[in-house]
């Protein structure tokens, strides 16, 4: 389901833009745009709704057409720096390898033959350290834990380079293992998040879902892993709730709208983003952990929150599917919030102490609050307005936002 919120990109940015998308940007001296800027609000799903499957939650910024943005070097969208700059934490220096002692396992599914290759573009492009297979920091695995790797799919494999690149820009010196399903069924990512466990993973992110169903208790099991963070996507329609997000074995992250904001002592600024998913669950009980409000008696979707908004959105490095060597995009969508949520887990190296998404509750302080915003409309009558928390952000909990976002890495 697209977004809500559709924009007019400005002209002269999507006429600079365009001209790199064909290579010819820099023959004509087109002007550089300011990484990081507010640069326009066309988007698309990635990876279009699919009845009885999963489908992942990102979004890519578009010109006026639906096609693409992609340039040919780095001009536009969050990187790393951006991101430790608004969640207060150390980004380590140097580009020299040493790994922390923490494995990031990306979940997605089907195949991106060109995830390890176009990653080290990213990191190399943005001073990280390398992550490949040869320094043992990169591993990539099917769902059974081997090399029989599934079908390639475009837009999946641009999930792939989303989360790939998110997890790097956070938590530099954890190891990635990728783990590709067989398809988006729900079988097979649920026995993916299985098989990073099994592999080593201190950390799974999760960057799918779909709209809750009657029998998604049954997945449970596949999500109940104590001693291992794992992040799920809390979804990009707005206002509603999506599997696995309400899982109670999991941290469900929603999205804001992060905005440079030099005036103020943080430097940034936080609204909810209308696309996060929210809400009360229909069919998932409320952990024992989870502190919200009595009115929702049921699994609350979210816990934390990061960036997700296209309109304030992170770059990405992707050659599959793409011509012209144009291979730099910028994408949104809680898909961008999932693994960044897990970069801090990996940063905090606590995953063994983590019991499902209870830690952030009771470090709540150390969290950013965000108290505006909203990502739907969730209340029908005067009867109900207590539940406006569910889909509008305000001081302490809400839903699209759950507790906050990352302010250094003590929440977690």
């Amino acid at each position: 389901m697209p977004c809500k919120a559709r924009v007019l990109v400005p002209l002269a940015l999507a006429v600079a833009v365009s001209l790199s998308a064909l290579g010819a940007g820099a023959a004509l001296g087109a002007p550089p745009i300011e990484p990081g800027m507010d640069f326009g609000l066309n988007h698309r799903p990635v990876c279009p709704p699919v009845p009885q499957a999963l489908r992942c939650h990102s979004e890519v910024v578009t010109d006026a057409s639906g096609k693409p943005l992609a340039t040919t070097s780095y001009t536009s969208g969050y990187g790393p720096a951006d991101l430790a700059g608004a969640y207060k934490y150390t980004e380590p220096a140097g580009a020299t390898w040493a790994w922390n002692g923490q494995t990031i396992a990306i979940v997605d599914a089907y195949d991106n033959p060109n995830a390890e290759a176009d990653l080290a573009v990213y990191r190399t492009r943005f001073g990280l350290p390398p992550c490949t297979s040869a320094n043992v920091c990169f591993r990539k695995a099917d769902q059974r834990g081997g090399t029989a790797y599934p079908a390639g799919n475009v837009g999946w494999g641009r999930e792939i380079a989303l989360d790939l690149d998110m997890a790097s820009a956070v938590c530099p010196l954890c190891k990635i293992l990728l783990v590709e399903a067989d398809t988006n069924s729900f079988a097979n990512l649920a026995a993916a998040v299985d098989r990073a466990v099994v592999l080593g993973a201190t950390v799974v992110s999760n960057s799918y879902g779909a709209p809750e169903f009657n029998g998604e208790a049954s997945l449970e099991s596949h999500y109940n892993h104590p001693g291992t963070a794992i992040t799920v996507s809390s979804g990009d329609s707005g206002y509603g709730v999506q599997y696995p997000a309400a899982s109670q074995y999991v941290t469900a992250v929603g999205g804001t709208k992060l905005t440079k904001a030099t005036a103020t002592a943080r430097g940034w600024s936080e609204t909810a983003w209308s696309g996060a998913g929210s809400g009360c669950s229909g069919y998932i009980p409320k952990p024992l952990w989870q502190i919200d409000t009595a009115t929702c008696g049921r699994r609350t979707v979210a816990d934390v929150a990061a960036v997700a908004d296209p309109a304030t959105g992170v770059a990405v490095y992707d050659s599959y599917g793409s011509t012209g060597g144009a291979n730099w995009y910028v994408f949104g969508g809680t898909s961008v919030a999932a693994p960044i949520v897990a970069g801090i887990y990996g940063l905090a190296a606590n995953a063994a102490s983590v019991t499902y998404g209870a830690y952030p509750y009771a470090h709540a302080s150390s969290l950013f609050d965000v108290t505006s915003g909203s990502n739907g409309r969730c209340t029908t009558s005067p009867k109900t307005a207590v539940k406006a928390y569910l889909c509008t952000a305000g001081a302490g909990y809400d839903g699209p936002t759950g507790l906050g976002t990352p302010n250094g890495v003590l929440g977690f």
